[in-house]
Formats: C-alpha cells, sequence, structure tokens
C-alpha cells in the first residue's frame, strides 16, 4: 500500500486506543514509529512489529532469511532487540514442500543470529508466496530510539547503501547484469543489530529503518516527527554498483511512483540534479540500513567504528532547524568533512 492510502486508512484510528491503556503505550499508531513500543514497567519495554512480502530473490533460503532479517529490522531501529518471532506465510496450494521448507529455514536461521526465538508461526492459502514474521522485541526506557529525537546540528548516518528496489525489480525482469544483484542479496541479509550498538556507543538520538516509503519517505519521517529539516547531500548518498544505470533505464517497482507522488512536494532538490537521480531517490528498499541522527562531535568516531565492523555506512546529511518551509532539501556534491 502506497503511503498516501495508508494515511489516509490510519489517520481516523490514531487515538482509538482507550486512554487507560494508552498511558504505557509510548509508541503506536498517533506516533508512527517503526514499532509499536509498550511500557511494562519502570525497566523495560516490549517492542511489537509485523511485516511479510513476496519474494524479492529467486533462492527460498536467501528470500526467507532477507524477509526474517527485514521483520526484525524494525526492532533495532527502535532500539530493541528482538526476541521472540512468529511465522507468517501464504503459499500457493501446488508449491513443493521443499520450497516451503527452505524458505522457513532462511528465516529461522537468521531469526537464530539474532538470538530471536521462533515460536510457531500460521500460514494460509494464496496464489503469490509470501513471508515474514511477527517479532517481538525488548528495549530499556532510555535504549529507545524513535523517530522523534532528531536535534538541529546531529549528523546523518546510514548504514547500508541504497539500490535494492531497482536491483530487484531489474532482476525479476531479467535486465540485471550479472553479479550486480549479489552484492545487495548480503546486504538485504545482513541484521542491523550491529549497526546499532554502534549507533548506541556514540549518542544516536532518532532512528529509522529504510525500507518500503524509500530513503525519501523515511528520512521525511525522521524530519517531521521531530519538527526539524533535514539537508541531503546527494554525493554522500551510496549506491550499490548498477543501481543508477537501472534506474536511467526505468527499471523501477511501482512503489517508486506512488512514493514520489507523496513525498516530493515536502522536499526541494538542488537545480542540476539529474531525473535518474531524483527517481531513484524514491524507490522502495527491502532490509535497508538504518538512517540515524547522532551528535555530530559523534559523527566521525561513529563511522570509523561501523567500517571496523564491516558496515557499509556513509555520512550524508545534517539536521537543521528550518529550510524555508520544506521538510528536507537535497543538495549535489558530498556532505562536507567535520
Amino acid at each position: 500500500m502506497g503511503p498516501e492510502a495508508l494515511a489516509q486508512v490510519l489517520r481516523p484510528l490514531a487515538n482509538f486506543l482507550p486512554a487507560d491503556r494508552a498511558s504505557s503505550l509510548l509508541a503506536g499508531m498517533a506516533e508512527g514509529d517503526d514499532a509499536a513500543v509498550y511500557r511494562l514497567n519502570d525497566g523495560q519495554c516490549l517492542i511489537f512489529t509485523v511485516d511479510f512480502f513476496t519474494p524479492v530473490v529467486d533462492d527460498p533460503s536467501d528470500f526467507g532469511a532477507i524477509a526474517a532479517a527485514n521483520a526484525m529490522s524494525d526492532v533495532y531501529a527502535t532500539g530493541g532487540e528482538p526476541i521472540l518471532a512468529l511465522n507468517m506465510a501464504a503459499f500457493p496450494p501446488d508449491l513443493s514442500p521443499a520450497v516451503m521448507e527452505a524458505i522457513f529455514k532462511g528465516g529461522a536461521q537468521k531469526a537464530y543470529e539474532a538470538n530471536c526465538a521462533v515460536a510457531g508461526g500460521h500460514t494460509i492459502t494464496d496464489i503469490e508466496p509470501k513471508y515474514g514474521m511477527a517479532v517481538i522485541g525488548l528495549a530499556r526506557p532510555e535504549d529507545l530510539l524513535l523517530k522523534s529525537g532528531a536535534r538541529p546540528g546531529d549528523a546523518l548516518v546510514l548504514t547500508k547503501p541504497l539500490g535494492t528496489g531497482a536491483l530487484t525489480t531489474a532482476a525479476k525482469n531479467d535486465a540485471c547484469p550479472p553479479g550486480l544483484l549479489e552484492p545487495a542479496i548480503v546486504s538485504m541479509k545482513r541484521l542491523n543489530r550491529d549497526a546499532l550498538h554502534a549507533l548506541r556507543r556514540h549518542g544516536a538520538r532518532a532512528c529509522t529503518d529504510v525500507t518500503g516509503f524509500a530513503f525519501a519517505g523515511h528520512a521525511l519521517e525522521l524530519a517531521e516527527k521531530g519538527k526539524v529539516a533535514l539537508r541531503i547531500y546527494a554525493g554522500s548518498l551510496p549506491y550499490f554498483d548498477g543501481a543508477y544505470a537501472i534506474a536511467a533505464k526505468g527499471q523501477l517497482p511501482g512503489g517508486a511512483s506512488r512514493n514520489r507522488a507523496f513525498y516530493e512536494p515536502k522536499l526541494g532538490f538542488e537545480d542540476g540534479l539529474d531525473d535518474s537521480f531524483k527517481a531513484l531517490f524514491f524507490v522502495p528498499e527491502t532490509s535497508g540500513g538504518l538512517l540515524a541522527a547522532i551528535p555530530a562531535e559523534e559523527a566521525q568516531a561513529c563511522l570509523l567504528d561501523m567500517r571496523e565492523a564491516g558496515i557499509d555506512a556513509a555520512l550524508v546529511g545534517d539536521v537543521v532547524d528550518d529550510l524555508g518551509g520544506k521538510a528536507m532539501y537535497v543538495a549535489k556534491g558530498n556532505r562536507p568533512a567535520g
């Protein structure tokens, strides 16, 4: 579902929860964070999220692992650690049991890597395979990372390259050159756990993960929830090899046009940025990286910390007070050092 349609559906429900229960709900529909957060007691919060989708790659085990990593990512984006998951799956009646087993096994292995127990789940029959997880996580209240915490002067860190949506769409259309998809598959299967731990060490104040609403949509959420603006530097945004060329050929998923229609009026582009870059800016990502606001004085140390852990992170912009009415402005060139 596109962002505009989803907003129309959810807006009337934002304050539906009775007040006596809402006092412990720290993040729900009204807040619009990556996961629901419920305070259990003074020292512990419950984090709950769910995500599932159709296959983005051919290999069923890879699909299972990617879907599981993607589902658990919302827990990491909220500052927690996943502890329990339930499978959610839909399969055609004629799908091979071996394929179903491989999907479940890929998901279970990824959950095991995250120290997250898989305790069962639910399946239905459908014409197209779908798989994902409902995930429960835990966090201390002081460790929560919500979208609303960015402050002017903070630096913006992105922990994975962009372009998975363009590459997987091209692969589905037999238009992805050999060898280009594999690095994206490795990235999509990677947990955002190590990135979260590095962000914690360097005082992250706000966080989200970059998934279906593309970099543009998720970055705008940080700006809007924090009542700040973001200056993004086009030259600092990391992309997988081939993603730009694929976007230039129009190999983009359907969600890209819906994202662009909804989000583009809220941001500005510096003159001279070409149409292929703008198109790629709105392409949905699968199991993308974390986008976080951290104190500027911690930015270089955080980047070094992540790179030593094998995380392909980049400093992509800054949080500012105001940009003349726009929530985000995308400038040419690279982010200034410092």
